[in-house]
């Protein structure tokens, strides 16, 4: 199945300041010298969303958000809304992160009530589906993949851009990655499903494989056949390190 120019998404979790936007100036100046063949985008906390927005003005450099609410507003103290994350600059947001599904017991529903909010404000969604060890070790990764694939991605994605991101829980921050053959094994599956899910036109939206990705093994992974892109983690905070990456990307 044709896919997508490749996406190259970082992460930076509950890191950056302000001073972290020198890091993404630097970036931006690189791609500008020699524009990169694939998407590239910016997850930052919420905090730095509009200021990150503002940086990368008039490149190419998408900006996202890391979360958001399924509700439009409320008395919801400490969180972010869709329409807030667009406000701030974001066209983009991940959704259903393994952190977010373990710390914070975020169901596949939840998920996929925040998708349907994310894109009715504007927000393409980057929906997260993963396996823990156990169930890797269970033999369990595909049925459970699948299974977050089906539950988590609403039918409204059907008609707007979207990706999915496969983040094996145990890889993420460990410094382990699967093998080759289990990325494109469990990448096959959630292109299945995606298309299962909504028919034929998810076979154009990226699949993301997310967990431990550097610029010593993206080349390798993005070569795998169903992956579009990578959602990368501490090394989108570093420019000379996500160039790295993003570099390897065709």
């Amino acid at each position: 199945m044709k896919q997508s120019v490749k996406l190259i998404a970082g992460n930076w979790k509950m890191n950056g300041l302000a001073a972290s936007l020198a890091e993404v100036e630097t970036l931006k100046s690189r791609l500008a010298e020699e524009p990169a063949a694939c998407r590239v985008a910016l997850c930052p906390p919420a905090t730095l969303i509009h200021r990150l927005a503002q940086t990368v003005a008039h490149s190419a450099i998408e900006v996202g958000a890391q979360d958001c609410r399924a509700e439009t507003s409320g008395a919801f103290t400490g969180s972010v809304s869709a329409a807030m994350a667009r406000d701030a600059g974001a066209t983009l947001v991940i959704l259903g992160h393994s952190e977010r599904r373990q710390e914070f017991r975020e169901s596949d529903a939840l998920v996929a009530a925040k998708a349907v909010a994310a894109v009715e404000t504007g927000l393409s969604p980057i929906v997260c589906v993963g396996e823990t060890l156990a169930q890797r070790q269970a033999g369990q990764a595909v049925d459970v993949v699948r299974t977050q694939v089906m539950q988590s991605l609403p039918l409204v994605l059907a008609a707007t851009p979207f990706a999915v991101a496969y983040e094996p829980v145990w890889a993420i921050g460990t410094g382990l990655t699967p093998t080759l053959e289990q990325i494109e094994e469990v990448h096959r599956a959630v292109r299945a499903a995606m298309i299962e899910r909504l028919g034929l036109p998810a076979g154009w939206m990226p699949i993301l494989y997310g967990g431990s990705v550097k610029p010593d093994n993206a080349a390798e992974i993005l070569a795998v056949p169903e992956v579009g892109g990578a959602l990368v983690g501490g090394a989108s905070l570093i420019a000379a390190d996500f160039l790295g990456i993003i570099r390897r990307a065709s």
